[in-house]
C-alpha cells in the first residue's frame, strides 16, 4: 500500500530532491517520506538502486553513473576516451530504465583558458550526443561555483554554459542550473532564468550563504524564483539540494519543498 500524502502539493512546480543530503537516512525509509510529501522525483541515485524508486513510483530525476568526477571532465581531452565509453554505456541503461536526465560536469580548467575548454567540451560532447539523441536521453551540464566549493571548475558561469548548448546545438543537451552555485557566481537569479531558460533543463536549491535550508535564514527569496521558472513554462524538474542542519531532516525538507510550491 503506498503511504498517504500528507499535503496536497500544487504541482506548478514538480519537486526533486538529491540523496546525498540525506544520506543518514536509509534509502527505502527516505523513498516513504518522499511518498508522504507528495515528492515526485529523487536526483543522484546509482542504477543499482533504481528498482527501489520504481518500487515507490519515484522517479530518478537526474541520474548519475557515467562521469568520472567533479574535476575529471570534458573540459580535459586526456578523459574523453574513458568519457565517451562510459556515457556511451549509459545512455542506454538510463532509457532502458525509462528515465529521460543524466547528468555530467566540465571538470577542472588546468590552466585552460574559456575558450579552449569550450573547444574540448564540444569536440567530446559532439561524440555521445547522437546515442542520447537515438534513445531520448537528455545530458546535462551542472553549474558549479568555483568561488567558494569548486576551485577551478570550468563551468562556473551561465554565459559560458549556454555558448556551449549553442556550440552544440542539440536538444539533448542542457544546463543543469543550480540556483546556489549561481548565486554565489554571478547572482541576478531571475533575470538570468527568464533570458536563458531555453538552455536549462533542470534547477537546484540550496541556501546561500552555506547550502542550508531556503527559508529567510538566507539570502535568497526562492518563491519568487519559483515563480520566475513556472512563467517560463517549465515542466521539468527542481531540486532540492540544500544541506539540512534541523535535527529533523525530513521536517527540514517538508518546509523547502512548501516553500517552493507556489
Amino acid at each position: 500500500m503506498k503511504p498517504k500524502t500528507e499535503n496536497l502539493l500544487k504541482y506548478n512546480i514538480n519537486q526533486s530532491v538529491c540523496y546525498w543530503c540525506y544520506d543518514s537516512i536509509p534509502l527505502e525509509d527516505f523513498l516513504i517520506s518522499l511518498n508522504g510529501l507528495g515528492i515526485k522525483g529523487i536526483d543522484l541515485i546509482g542504477e543499482k538502486d533504481w528498482p527501489l524508486l520504481k518500487k515507490y513510483n519515484i522517479d530518478s530525476a537526474m541520474c548519475n553513473g557515467a562521469e568520472i568526477s567533479l574535476t575529471e571532465g570534458w573540459c580535459d581531452p586526456k578523459y574523453h576516451e574513458t568519457l565517451i565509453a562510459n556515457y556511451t554505456k549509459m545512455i542506454p541503461k538510463v532509457a532502458h530504465a525509462g528515465y529521460t536526465n543524466l547528468i555530467c560536469f566540465s571538470g577542472n580548467r588546468r590552466g585552460m583558458n574559456d575558450k579552449e575548454g569550450l573547444e574540448h567540451c564540444v569536440q567530446g560532447l559532439q561524440q555521445i550526443l547522437p546515442l542520447a539523441e537515438q534513445h531520448g536521453v537528455i545530458i546535462h551540464m551542472e553549474l558549479l561555483n568555483a568561488k567558494v566549493d569548486h576551485e577551478d571548475y570550468m563551468c562556473d558561469k551561465t554565459e559560458w554554459g549556454v555558448a556551449l548548448c549553442k556550440r552544440l546545438g542539440s536538444d539533448n543537451f542542457k544546463l543543469l542550473y543550480d540556483i546556489y552555485h549561481m548565486q554565489i557566481m554571478e547572482g541576478d537569479i531571475i533575470r538570468t532564468i527568464q533570458e536563458n531558460h531555453a538552455y536549462i533543463g533542470h534547477y537546484h536549491t540550496g541556501g546561500n550563504p552555506g547550502r542550508n535550508e531556503i527559508n529567510d535564514s538566507q539570502e535568497l527569496n526562492y518563491p519568487a524564483i519559483m515563480k520566475a521558472i513556472h512563467k517560463t513554462g517549465y515542466k521539468g524538474y527542481v531540486a532540492q539540494e540544500f544541506i539540512p542542519t534541523w535535527p529533523d531532516k525530513i521536517a527540514a525538507l517538508k518546509e523547502g519543498v512548501t516553500i517552493c510550491d507556489i
